[in-house]
């Protein structure tokens, strides 16, 4: 059985992804924003062996959040779910002066990355969205642009798959994917979407668990396990270099390796 750490996991596909595995017989950490929500998912997931609590729109919180992450595993398995859409209307500065998206949805998992014990497997949530996004690693705090909520939101899901194309080059004893859940009916996605909450947690829990060859692949975006093309901008070495600099830069830590 693994031991596996899953962000943003007091609701939505989070929660039921730990869910899950729990019921599957895994040790299951969970991370909540704040006590309230640590309640709540520790609530709806009874058998979960932790819950760990940190701000990821605060450097510090996030910092302290690897840290607690780092003395509660080891981790055989990472699954950064934790996101924020892109429904605001101007753009939201965090307490470090940053974008609230990118920070949330990139940033952090950045830095968490970087700053816990790499484990065996490391999954990143994106959305079909990252197919739009554009990499603007000059203006990354929407401050040469008009602001767009839902491009910050589909920038922010290309970054993550630079992220974790990024790691699984630099991480050769890691497999380090992403994937795109759908749009699936949750506070974030919304009553209109399409898809209901076990779809969008099922490909999670296969490559977090599972020993087909299919899924012990590193270096792929997926979708309904299903290893897809991602945007092209993603698979730029050049630009995951970039990537990974800014981060470090932002962030003052620079990933291992």
């Amino acid at each position: 059985m693994a031991t596996i750490l899953i962000t943003g996991s007091s609701d939505g596909i989070g929660r039921h992804t730990a869910a899950v595995l729990a019921a599957d017989g895994h040790r299951v950490v969970l991370h909540a924003r704040d006590e309230r929500r640590a309640e709540d998912a520790h609530t709806a997931v009874p058998a979960a062996a932790a819950v760990l609590i940190g701000d990821l729109a605060s450097l510090a919180q996030t910092c302290e959040l690897a840290g607690r992450a780092a003395a509660a595993g080891p981790f055989d398995v990472v699954i950064h779910n934790a996101g924020v859409g892109g429904g605001q209307r101007a753009p939201q500065p965090t307490e470090d002066g940053l974008e609230r998206i990118f920070q949330v949805n990139t940033l952090a998992p950045y830095l968490l990355t970087a700053l816990m014990p790499a484990p065996a497997r490391l999954v990143y949530l994106t959305s079909g969205l990252e197919a739009a996004g554009r990499a603007r690693l000059d203006d990354l705090q929407w401050q040469a642009r008009p602001w767009d909520g839902m491009q910050a939101y589909s920038d922010s899901k290309l970054y993550d798959v630079l992220l974790a194309f990024a790691v699984a080059r630099h991480w050769p004893g890691t497999l380090s994917n992403a994937v795109d859940p759908g749009w699936i009916r949750t506070r974030l996605g919304g009553p209109d979407a399409t898809d209901d909450l076990p779809e969008g947690a099922e490909t999670q829990v296969w490559l977090a668990t599972s020993d087909e060859p299919a899924a012990t692949v590193t270096g792929h975006y997926f979708k309904r396990r299903t290893s897809l093309t991602a945007n092209p901008q993603a698979y730029d070495e050049q630009l995951q270099e970039r990537f990974l600099a800014v981060c470090a830069d932002l962030t003052g830590v620079e990933l291992p390796g």
